[in-house]
């Protein structure tokens, strides 16, 4: 029998244990699952970064730490931590995320907004160039990146992906490092940030960066708050240089109310709703994690904690 911790808030239980003992089952698992294990009985955790669940000292025996969060910022410097911890990349988070970043991004390209402000009995036809012709900038080529990268390669635009490290993908012109960043910065008129938050990716968009973008920019940051200088940003928008941003995540959520975005006319803020957690996807992800540290196979998504993702 395998025991399986859930630790993740209380509410979240009757939605998770049934689709859990169901993956469970479909992976040929015999598991105990429970909220109340003793620790030292623990095989592995399925775990929320904002459990009660802190301290994993007593947890001598366990196998993995199987987070239902994309973001490990954090817990990955939990010195407690020290099996395994792995990261939620499921099918059902990455096409939430896909749709989202499409979303808006078309949004911008056919320019719906000025278009909805228009609906006052004027006729000002406004027509977009065609997709080839809007050159559109993803900061961050892991799994959301590639995907979202993907999917609006295949609308037509060209796609410029930026990495700390050198990649090659399919169809997306991929720079790196510091120069290749503001390369890549320097031909986008719609900039995707899908970083992780980690000390070497704060603030990657501050005043130096944003100056690079051309003017009249538009930014989507479904990644991390800490990506953008937030005063860097506003700055940038009071003297027209960037003209729009949509912003999904936050320094500190929820929002203030009293934080300059709410009131920016430039400013379209959303509450970290681009990329959530789908539980029946997310349980057959931790089912196969599971099955493979059974039968000592490489863990899906392990997380690297030099990196901090």
């Amino acid at each position: 029998m395998i025991n399986v911790q859930f630790a993740a808030l209380s509410e979240r239980w009757a939605t998770y244990q049934p689709l859990l003992q169901k993956a469970f089952k479909d992976a040929d698992l015999s598991v105990d699952l429970r909220q109340d294990h003793a620790p030292d009985t623990v095989d592995y955790v399925v775990y929320a970064p904002n459990s009660d669940l802190q301290d994993f000292t007593h947890h001598t025996r366990c196998k993995a730490v199987l987070s239902l969060w994309a973001g490990v910022e954090a817990i990955v410097g939990n010195d407690t931590l020290t099996m395994p911890l792995c990261r939620m990349v499921d099918p059902g988070l990455t096409a939430g995320m896909v749709e989202w970043v499409v979303g808006h991004t078309l949004r911008y390209h056919l320019e719906l907004d000025r278009c909805l402000a228009m609906q006052n009995g004027e006729w000002a036809p406004l027509v977009p160039p065609l997709a080839q012709s809007r050159p559109v900038t993803i900061l961050g080529l892991g799994a959301l990146g590639q995907a979202c990268a993907q999917a609006l390669h295949a609308l037509g635009f060209p796609v410029t992906g930026w990495s700390r490290s050198e990649k090659a993908i399919e169809n997306i012109h991929c720079l790196h490092g510091q120069e290749g960043l503001k390369q890549a910065l320097s031909t986008a008129q719609i900039v995707i940030l899908l970083l992780p938050d980690t000390p070497a990716t704060e603030n990657t968009l501050n005043a130096q960066t944003l100056a690079a973008l051309p003017k009249g920019a538009r930014i989507i940051n479904p990644g991390r708050g800490p990506l953008i200088d937030d005063q860097a940003l506003l700055d940038a928008l009071n003297q027209g240089h960037v003209a729009h941003a949509t912003l999904d995540v936050f320094r500190i959520e929820p929002l203030p109310k009293d934080h300059p975005y709410w009131a920016h006319p430039n400013v379209t803020v959303t509450p970290h709703i681009a990329a959530e957690t789908r539980p029946k996807t997310a349980c057959d992800v931790i089912a196969e994690n599971i099955r493979r540290g059974e039968h000592g196979e490489p863990f899906l998504n392990l997380v690297d904690r030099n990196a901090g993702y």
